[in-house]
């Protein structure tokens, strides 16, 4: 009789345990909802990297240039429940995610990751990573693609990022007489911005490098 008893306590408990556990769980979501920060649940993890075609007046130069159809990148990290992109683009800020994809061409977008991310992307990586982009927050954008902090391009970010929290070179820069500048439309901005005086031993990192690293895997591609 006695173990039936505490059998049956046994029981009643659990049962009590589960239900609170559902009752703090459902208050939190119902408060979040109410709040107006409901999680954005998304196939993401903080420093990914996004890619996108883009519709700025350079995007069809930089895809003769690289010989990529990606044009624009940013970083991706969870602000309060919300995905943003970190990105430079004058200058550099962050941006929802869902706005940001708008912003490309067909709202396509693809989303690769450190193949090793479970062992390099600790929570201190990330933390400097993210500072990393902070501490840029408001810098212009460099139409020029120079190397110096003066000014920041997007890959230039996201390269530098990834660089300085964690070491890794997340495809490799080369000088811009490297690319393909043959094309008319690459040289009538080229003439633009830089005249006579074309620095070709400027280093450079252009998206479509970084997202061909031999480091990186996709985890997500598509559309809005």
């Amino acid at each position: 009789m006695m173990k039936s008893k505490i059998r049956i306590l046994s029981v009643l408990l659990l049962a009590l345990s589960i239900v609170t556990v559902l009752l703090v769980f459902n208050t939190a979501l119902s408060s979040a909802f109410h709040k107006g920060k409901t999680p954005e649940v998304r196939p993401f993890k903080d420093g990914d990297l996004i890619f996108q075609t883009s519709h700025s007046g350079q995007s069809l130069a930089v895809q003769y240039a690289t010989h990529s159809k990606y044009t624009h990148c940013g970083l991706l990290f969870n602000d309060n429940g919300k995905w943003m992109v970190y990105e430079a683009v004058g200058p550099v800020r962050k941006y929802p995610f869902k706005d940001w994809i708008a912003m490309g061409d067909s709202n396509y977008y693809v989303v690769r990751r450190l193949k090793n991310a479970d062992s390099v992307m600790t929570p201190t990586v990330v933390q400097n990573m993210r500072a990393a982009c902070n501490k840029r927050m408001g810098v212009a954008y460099d139409p020029y693609f120079g190397w110096n902090d003066s000014l920041i391009y997007c890959s230039e970010l996201v390269w530098k990022a990834y660089n300085e929290s964690t070491g890794l070179e997340v495809g490799h820069t080369r000088p811009m007489k490297e690319f393909d500048l043959t094309h008319p439309v690459v040289k009538k901005i080229m003439k633009e911005r830089y005249g006579d005086k074309i620095p070709y031993e400027e280093p450079m990192i252009s998206p479509g490098d970084i997202h061909d690293s031999e480091l990186l895997t996709t985890v997500s591609e598509g559309v809005k």
